[in-house]
């Protein structure tokens, strides 16, 4: 007899049972109200269509359900170890706790990383190490604006990455910006637009400008001059940042689920509310390098010279050199470049997209630098970083590898209060960071939050400096490949010097000297 036909003889027995001792004893028909939920629910579950287990294992069935919805909170706080979390294991999300609380950073007993295993790496100190941070100079700060620059921007070395008001709610917004204002780092707004709570504390904004236009886009979805131009021209917009794809999801444009675009969100971003926004995967101001470049002008004459640059993960290599060429033929360059890896997070993206799309960090920020060294125009551009920034070391390596500055987003939610509960794109984050429902968003103070933003950044350039320091630099600007060393296997390690030697200062424009390497990218172009 199967598992359904037990549970149907049962119910009819324990009905039976119920109903004809309650003819004597009327107080057990109390019981009957706790028995005859379970076996309707029970009966449902045989006569339901759509569940396997529950119609061969009725109401049991159901536990299965249970537990597989309640398996993320298990494995992250019962399960995983300090090194096994993802995307962010607990080590990390610790550290940035402790951080922006202003506790005790330090760790016991030694570490807990695998040292012999393949991919770990560390940051070669010296014998003549400097004995106090103060002495390369507190908190360096990064002037990015090129030759057509009117004002250029003095940036901190770490700010806060794009994202978006809808994707974040307004209370984090508010945190975020009131932390980057409290410690003089900027905010970037992502492709979502920019709103009042993001100007509410006049803290340094990044206007990032999608595929979408949003805040400066005409009612069919085409970029709107006089909009960008009125946004553009605010005192809290210090830079402006085209975003062409992002590591999490590269080549598909953004997500806002249907039920995060409220009414006000829509008019931020001048579409319609209640529904699914998804950004276009590509510009529709440009279709070609030269068209990129002059876009890039025109966006810089209409925010009266304000540096702008653009965001992207790498994808194929040759459309990148075909920028790099389209700058030497045009004349135009842009202020900045953001280089975003794959493993770069995002409030909703396709599972194939996430996992299998997209350079990961390190392999495209040196392809970046290496390709503007080679063109002879990287004086002229800074490079940020955005990609699982968390620690000083990821600072630290990232700025060897040819990085000028770095940008951060999980790390600075985590600051506010995420936990990592993996909930962004169903809107039910529990702490109120990556929702829109007013109830959980309330859970979020933000005068509480904001001055932990702010201790996260300081504690964080504190830690970079001090590495910086304890490799015997005098400056972020001294670190190069050399000083970062990586295990390639249990008995063999490289630098990254080494393993990535560098590029010649204008090898690419003359053709006898063009790296082997490179020679592949030459024979075919878009630009000429």
């Amino acid at each position: 007899m199967k598992v359904r036909e037990y549970f149907l003889l049962i119910s009819v027995l324990v009905t039976i049972a119920i109903i004809s001792i309650a003819l004597f004893w009327q107080p057990i028909l109390w019981l009957f109200l706790i028995v005859a939920p379970l076996i309707l629910m029970g009966l449902f579950d045989i006569f339901q269509k759509s569940h396997t287990i529950r119609r061969n294992f009725p109401l049991i069935g159901r536990f299965r359900y249970v537990l597989e919805s309640i398996r993320p909170e298990i494995m992250q706080y019962f399960v995983e170890t300090d090194t096994q979390g993802r995307p962010l294991n607990r080590i990390l999300r610790s550290l940035v706790y402790r951080r922006a609380k202003g506790e005790n950073d330090t760790e016991p007993f030694g570490t807990q990383m695998d040292l012999y295993h393949s991919g770990y790496e560390w940051l070669e100190h010296s014998m003549y190490a400097k004995t106090n941070p103060k002495d390369i100079g507190v908190f360096p700060r990064l002037m990015i604006g090129g030759k057509d620059c009117k004002q250029p921007y003095s940036s901190s070395l770490l700010n806060i990455s794009a994202m978006s008001f809808g994707s974040l709610s307004n209370n984090a917004v508010l945190a975020l910006n009131k932390g980057a204002k409290m410690g003089n780092f900027a905010h970037n707004t992502g492709e979502g637009g920019i709103s009042e709570y993001h100007l509410k504390h006049g803290g340094d904004l990044i206007w990032q400008v999608g595929t979408g236009y949003f805040g400066c886009r005409h009612e069919d979805g085409t970029f709107n001059e006089e909009t960008f131009k009125i946004n553009a021209l605010r005192p809290e917009v210090k830079m402006i940042e085209i975003k062409l794809s992002q590591g999490a999801k590269p080549g598909h444009g953004g997500i806002l689920p249907a039920s995060k675009n409220t009414e006000e969100i829509a008019k931020i971003r001048h579409v319609k509310p209640g529904i699914a926004v998804h950004s276009p995967p590509s510009h529709s101001a440009f279709k070609d390098p030269i068209g990129f470049m002059h876009f890039i002008k025109k966006l810089r004459d209409l925010s009266n010279g304000k540096p702008i640059g653009f965001k992207l993960c790498l994808g194929r290599k040759q459309e990148f050199m075909d920028f790099c060429e389209a700058m030497l033929h045009t004349g135009i360059q842009p202020d900045f470049i953001t280089v975003d890896g794959g493993e770069g997070g995002t409030g909703a993206a396709p599972v194939e997209f996430s996992n299998s799309m997209g350079m990961p960090l390190r392999e495209g920020l040196i392809f970046v630098h290496d390709t503007l060294v080679g063109f002879g125009i990287r004086k002229d551009i800074k490079v940020i970083v955005a990609g699982k920034i968390i620690s000083g070391f990821h600072m630290a390596r990232a700025i060897a590898l040819g990085a000028d500055g770095c940008n951060s987003a999980r790390a600075m939610m985590l600051s506010i209060g995420c936990i990592q509960a993996l909930q962004c794109n169903t809107n039910t984050c529990p702490v109120g960071v990556a929702t829109q429902n007013p109830s959980l968003v309330k859970g979020l103070v933000v005068d509480d939050k904001a001055p932990r933003a702010q201790r996260y950044h300081e504690a964080t350039i504190h830690s970079f400096l001090e590495l910086v320091a304890a490799a015997g630099l005098n400056s972020p600007n001294e670190l190069t490949r050399n000083h970062i060393s990586k295990r390639v296997g249990l008995y063999d390690v490289k630098t990254y010097e080494e393993i990535y030697p560098y590029v010649e200062e204008g090898s690419l424009v003359n053709i006898d000297t063009i790296p082997e390497d490179y020679m592949k990218f030459f024979k075919s172009t878009r630009v000429m």
